[in-house]
């Protein structure tokens, strides 16, 4: 399938301006025969609020306009897409993202780690579980940001049979070591493709990395951004992602990073 990454600059609390962007990037993304997109952390609210009262006054609602509008694109454009949300439900915020189909929203995830950081000061963490979603693309598991910095996360999508992992994020400029090792390590570890979608721009006192990209099974980047918006597209073979065994060096052995684990040896 081929994938497309939105490496966004979102406009803090303007939520229909940054909703009526993101719908012009899933239709560039069709127009260049992409089957996902995967959009940033809060890519219509922005990130860096000072106060929960702003913060909620930016927030989506499930059964609000923004999702039902995004639910109609994806429908219209037979497409897929992943964003990142601050959403209200039940008094309280949380910082989620969908997935979403061409028929409907296919699965939500809430983001259970939580630095104290922007926005993620005022929301709930979230308590899981991790899920992996069936879809006619592939099996994709969700995990957001700072989750990236706990290996359990995107092992336990793995353990599930996830073929992809798509992860929205804001990261900042300081982490710019970390966005060129952890999407690797956490494919190679799991033998899965690793989707990270990160905004650009500045915030606040906060500025944005990018360097969105796609690494596969193997650890091969397949495609990395700048630190301009820009959309960025690359093909996946998610066969590559079914198959946990894997031939090293010159083929006189193979590992198999899931049947070889000893979790017996593990727990503390």
């Amino acid at each position: 399938m081929r994938i497309g990454l939105a490496q966004t600059s979102p406009r803090l609390g303007d939520v229909a301006g940054n909703l009526d962007d993101v719908l012009l990037l899933l239709g560039r993304a069709r127009e260049q025969g992409c089957d996902l997109v995967v959009f940033p952390e809060c890519a219509l609210s922005g990130y860096m609020f000072d106060d929960r009262e702003s913060a909620a006054a930016s927030a989506v609602t499930a059964a609000g306009p923004e999702l039902t509008r995004l639910v109609d694109a994806c429908r219209g454009l037979q497409l897929h897409c992943v964003l990142g949300l601050l959403e209200q439900r039940d008094g309280l915020l949380w910082n989620s993202s969908r997935l979403i189909g061409p028929q409907d929203i296919i699965g939500s995830y809430d983001k259970t780690h939580i630095p104290q950081l922007g926005v993620d000061r005022f929301v709930t963490p979230g308590q899981g579980p991790y899920t992996v979603h069936d879809t006619p693309l592939g099996r994709i598991g969700l995990q957001i940001c700072y989750d990236w910095r706990f290996p359990e996360v995107t092992r336990s999508l793995a353990l599930q049979g996830a073929e992809l992992v798509a992860m929205p994020t804001c990261s900042p400029t300081s982490s710019r070591e970390l966005a060129d090792h952890l999407p690797r390590t956490r494919a190679v570890e799991n033998a899965v493709f690793f989707a990270m979608a990160n905004r650009v721009g500045v915030e606040g006192a906060a500025s944005f990395l990018g360097h969105s990209q796609v690494v596969g099974p193997a650890g091969d980047r397949l495609v990395r951004g700048d630190e301009k918006e820009s959309l960025l597209v690359c093909d996946v073979d998610l066969e590559q992602a079914r198959a946990k065994d894997r031939v090293q060096g010159d083929g006189l052995y193979r590992l198999d990073i899931m049947k070889e684990r000893r979790p017996e040896l593990y727990a503390l």
